[in-house]
């Protein structure tokens, strides 16, 4: 008898297990909703801070290069992800596609990898709503601060000895996109898109009014010459030259982290065959051009000088108003950081219910996380559980603690998707495909390279982390998942 950590689950026992009475998910989603979903996962905060971050530590101007070698790591992924969600219309994404391809105890270690991916990126990002939060409330409507206490962890104080005590606003945001969830994924995708809208036109406003500020030598030289930039916290960055943009893919590849979430709504569309292949690499190809125009039109208006010393975090709003005077478009970029924030969390949070909704089918999380509504038809029992999990994660915990865990989990997703794609081919070489990943298994291999060269840019903090996180997953499964696993009994 086989080892029952690789056993499969056979792509029929997948499609069959998603259409049983009471658990199918309500396909309403268009490829128009699902690249609007993409790109609310991919624009949030990260084109506003990321950029100057990535200008001023590695790349300068050349940071638009930068955009480039991380759209193309992400492109290949991407590639991967449309071929297998369109092949295996079934919500989980990369947990979903390693149990067909690699086996349950893969399965297991890319859903719980998710986790880093999906939970603490949106508690993550809630803490930094709130942040801005407090920015909108003074700098543009000029009224009062929330109170320290009542917007910073327990574990923080602030310079005036001021102790936190809750993020209030933090769970908020989180039980509000929550509970909108609960209510449909339809409705949430509704909401999303009026947020992409206002979020798109603001970028591109930016990039439109900005264009006749470009002060051209600040592109002189374009890639500058290789030397290295010591920070104020006295951390060494490569700037300039080959590793400079190098570095610069690996700063800025958190702006495009979210794209993968697309395909945890495989079940949910409509005519997935199509519509995932469109939403997954039509929000990529949107959001690409549109990061590439924005950082040519940022670096322009700004000096490095400039991103590195007053701008920092802020570093739109500021040349924004330093070199075009547009206090009212700095004013909106604040509203379009906050906008972005709450649809990167509200995609974070439907990623993250889906992948529990899926493990909890298969008997490796308790049957709660897979209970459907009977009217919206969601996974609401999922969704209240995430809400207290990340909510408490987003109201009790410092942002800066998790790091770059959210980007190795991710990377680590991506490459386990492009295997799969390979190992699917071996196979099940007859299963229909509406869409095929070009060049296998060149592509999938290239986007395992490029991923893992990624990974190696994080440090080894975040490989120890990693670890952690890891080993407490396998007491969880070797516990619970495995002796409960339905292909196991």
């Amino acid at each position: 008898m086989a080892n029952p950590l690789w056993r499969k689950k056979s792509i029929s026992d997948l499609m069959q297990s998603s259409n049983e009475h009471g658990k199918g998910l309500k396909r309403t989603l268009t490829s128009t909703n699902l690249i609007a979903l993409g790109i609310g996962a991919i624009i949030g905060a990260g084109l506003f801070v990321r950029t100057a971050a990535a200008a001023a530590q590695n790349a300068g101007p050349s940071v638009t290069l930068g955009f480039i070698v991380a759209a193309i790591g992400c492109a290949l992924a991407g590639l991967c992800y449309a071929e297998l969600s369109s092949s295996i219309p079934i919500a989980g994404s990369a947990y979903t596609y390693s149990y067909a391809t690699m086996g349950e105890f893969i399965a297991w270690i890319i859903g719980w990898d998710l986790v880093l991916e999906y939970a603490v990126g949106a508690a993550t990002v809630g803490i930094a709503w709130s942040e801005y939060l407090n920015n909108l409330l003074v700098n543009v409507l000029h009224w009062k601060a929330i109170p320290y206490e009542w917007c910073h962890s327990p574990f923080e104080i602030s310079t005036a000895g001021v102790h936190g005590m809750v993020n209030l606003p933090a769970f908020a945001i989180v039980a509000i996109l929550s509970l909108l969830l609960i209510r449909g994924t339809q409705e949430s995708a509704f909401v999303n898109g009026i947020i992409v809208v206002a979020k798109v036109a603001i970028v591109i406003m930016i990039i439109i009014l900005g264009w006749g500020f470009i002060n051209p030598t600040n592109h002189t030289p374009y890639i500058p010459v290789a030397t290295t930039y010591v920070d104020s916290q006295n951390i060494s960055h490569n700037f300039g030259g080959f590793w400079g943009i190098i570095g610069a893919a690996g700063v800025v590849f958190f702006a495009f982290i979210g794209f993968d979430a697309v395909s945890t709504a495989a079940q949910e569309a409509k005519n997935p065959g199509k519509d995932m292949p469109i939403g997954i690499l039509g929000s990529l190809v949107i959001c690409t051009v549109l990061y590439i125009l924005f950082a040519h039109v940022l670096t322009g208006l700004g000096t490095v000088e400039d991103f590195r010393t007053t701008g920092k975090e802020a570093s739109v709003s500021f040349v924004i108003q330093k070199y075009m005077g547009y206090t009212w478009l700095a004013n909106l970029v604040t509203i379009a950081i906050l906008a972005g924030f709450s649809s990167v969390i509200l995609v974070m949070l439907l990623g993250q219910s889906r992948v529990f909704y899926s493990m909890s089918l298969d008997g490796l999380l308790p049957k709660v996380f897979g209970d459907v509504h009977p009217k919206f038809k969601t996974p609401y029992k999922a969704n209240l559980i995430i809400l207290l999990i990340v909510g408490a994660f987003a109201a009790f915990i410092p942002g800066d603690i998790v790091g770059d865990m959210t980007s190795i989990g991710t990377l680590f997703a991506f490459m386990l998707v492009c295997a799969g794609v390979i190992i699917l081919r071996k196979t099940n070489p007859d299963l229909p495909r509406k869409f095929k990943t070009p060049w296998v298994p060149f592509v999938p291999l290239l986007g395992i390279a490029v991923c893992f060269l990624m990974i190696l840019g994080l440090g080894w903090t975040n490989w120890l982390r990693l670890g952690a996180w890891l080993v407490i997953g396998l007491v969880i499964y070797f516990a619970y998942s495995k002796g409960n696993s339905k292909l196991n009994n």
